[in-house]
């Protein structure tokens, strides 16, 4: 397969979960967003020289490579370890950047005042990550393979029988407990598969799987 063709299937597929385009480098606490949320969820793709509709308009200077690497190195935490190509597609090069599915969750990025903040990808979106994905991603380093089973996880649990989907807000409020308790029990619940959560207009929701 030659570089234009790898190229050009890879635009056909649009932007998505695991694939961005940009036209440029041009904000490197943006790209720091874009490598968190591929890091937190399963991975993905980066093509830069590439606009929003797919047209080809080719990376501009050798300086965008090293804001990429900048990117990952000082403005997401812990640090990733991308993997670059270039390719030469109708006398423009594009730049390729692979960017692994952390292995240590969550991966934040740096805002303007130094402060973290994990995101997610869904479609063709990076969202800044949940309580919940917070506790799902340290309670997934532990070990055991059980969850307590109290009145306090039957009464949400039950909650959940009773309506088809609840924001953690929602959850909160009706099961009286707080927010922290409530975030750790939905993550267990997703852990083992009792609930899932989805993202609806914007607000992330769970519901009984």
């Amino acid at each position: 397969m030659t570089d234009t063709d790898y190229i050009l299937a890879r635009i056909s597929e649009g932007e998505h979960a695991h694939q961005d385009f940009k036209f440029a480098i041009s904000d490197i606490r943006k790209i720091a967003k874009s490598l968190s949320a591929f890091a937190n969820t399963g991975g993905g793709r980066l093509l830069v020289g590439v606009k929003d509709n797919g047209k080809i308009a080719g990376v501009r200077s050798e300086e965008e490579i090293y804001m990429v690497e900048a990117a990952a190195s000082v403005y997401c935490t812990p640090a990733l370890e991308l993997e670059n190509h270039v390719y030469h597609v109708e006398g423009k090069d594009v730049l390729e950047v692979i960017v692994p599915e952390s292995a240590h969750k969550p991966v934040c990025a740096l805002d303007e005042n130094n402060r973290p903040w994990a995101y997610v990808r869904i479609d063709d979106e990076n969202i800044l990550a949940t309580p919940v994905h917070l506790a799902l991603w340290k309670h997934s380093e532990k070990e055991e393979e059980r969850v307590a089973y109290t009145e306090r996880e039957q009464h949400l649990l039950h909650l959940f029988g009773t309506r088809k989907a609840l924001t953690l807000s929602q959850c909160v409020r009706l099961a009286k407990m707080p927010r922290r308790q409530v975030c750790t029990i939905l993550a267990d619940f997703i852990r083992f598969g009792l609930v899932e959560q989805e993202f609806k207009k914007h607000t992330f929701c769970y519901k009984l799987t």
